[in-house]
């Protein structure tokens, strides 16, 4: 055991800190593609109980047919993501006195895992309460922006507090972030009034659809046009690390207007439905980017990158 716990990365961030970073990331944004599926295939309650799959097994039976399979599929994957936290958690461990915010960042992944498991299964107790279903979601895209803080923090270092930017800019970049949370809110309360609840008998928000679609369209745009903004500010005063998030905050939200669009023209097909779900964790991943990018880093026990060891030299 002394031999394992020798082996850890002591003080730097190296390539496995590095990985185990980026499995996080990847982890936390995939669970939210399984939990679209399992909704979109009308199996939110292929499981009917929590925390077992049937009042007498834990696993899924044959009679329970496919949405069994697919329901008990996402609830497997939990595991998969307390693997990754556990050795996220003990790749940091030796580094707690040198780099206390990533063991922080770790521990704060770690415990969202059982918090989203909990809610879960008070979805299932509740038979699919779409605002049960929205906290949900909600959890996951906190948990993908804390992911993309541990990757940031883990490339750049311990942040200094230094604003790199103008306030006006800061502010300007703020409003962006605000805009993007806002529209993936609202977003959550349209399909909670949607054809898509899981289950044939599972109750809807009973808001209006139609009218939400378009409430939800209005934050979107608002934010499309501060992102723009923000890039020719970017652009103008120079702000390299900024403009690159940007120029990806750009392309993920063209992609996300594109999609939206598309679904609500087509009548919001399944596979439409769950890559718009998929995308908005994703625009939380870069709008917390743009973010990080405001202000400076120690570049303290960091093993740089190599796209980042070539700017540097």
């Amino acid at each position: 055991m002394n031999r394992l716990y020798q082996w850890l990365p002591a003080s730097t961030a190296d390539r496995r800190v590095r990985v185990i970073a980026w499995a996080s990331l990847v982890s936390q944004t995939l669970i939210v593609g399984t939990g679209g599926a399992v909704r979109l295939t009308g199996s939110g309650l292929g499981c009917p109980t929590w925390p077992r799959c049937t009042e007498d097994s834990f696993v899924a039976t044959p009679e329970m047919g496919i949405h069994g399979i697919v329901e008990f599929g996402n609830r497997l994957l939990t595991f998969v993501l307390v693997i990754i936290a556990l050795v996220a958690f003990f790749s940091v461990l030796r580094m707690r006195r040198e780099r206390p915010e990533l063991l922080r960042l770790t521990v704060a992944l770690g415990l969202g895992i059982p918090l989203q498991a909990v809610i879960g299964g008070i979805t299932v107790l509740t038979q699919l309460n779409p605002w049960i279903v929205g906290l949900h979601f909600v959890v996951s895209a906190v948990l993908v922006a804390l992911a993309v803080v541990f990757v940031h923090r883990v490339y750049r270092g311990r942040t200094t507090g230094e604003l790199l930017v103008p306030r006006p800019v800061q502010a300007l970049a703020l409003a962006t972030a605000v805009g993007a949370w806002i529209t993936v809110l609202v977003g959550i309360v349209v399909t909670g009034s949607g054809p898509h609840a899981g289950d044939g008998g599972a109750a809807r928000n009973g808001l209006d659809s139609e009218l939400l679609q378009h409430v939800h369209s209005w934050p979107a745009y608002i934010t499309f046009g501060l992102s723009v903004l923000l890039l020719v500010v970017a652009l103008r005063l120079r702000l390299t690390p900024l403009r690159r998030s940007v120029i990806a905050l750009l392309a993920v939200e063209v992609v996300q207007i594109a999609v939206g669009l598309a679904q609500a023209r087509l009548g919001l097909p399944e596979l439409l439905v769950g890559i718009h779900m998929v995308l908005a964790c994703v625009l939380i991943a870069v709008v917390t980017l743009v973010l990080l990018t405001l202000r400076g880093s120690e570049q303290a026990g960091v093993a740089p990158a190599p796209e980042l060891a070539s700017t540097a030299g």
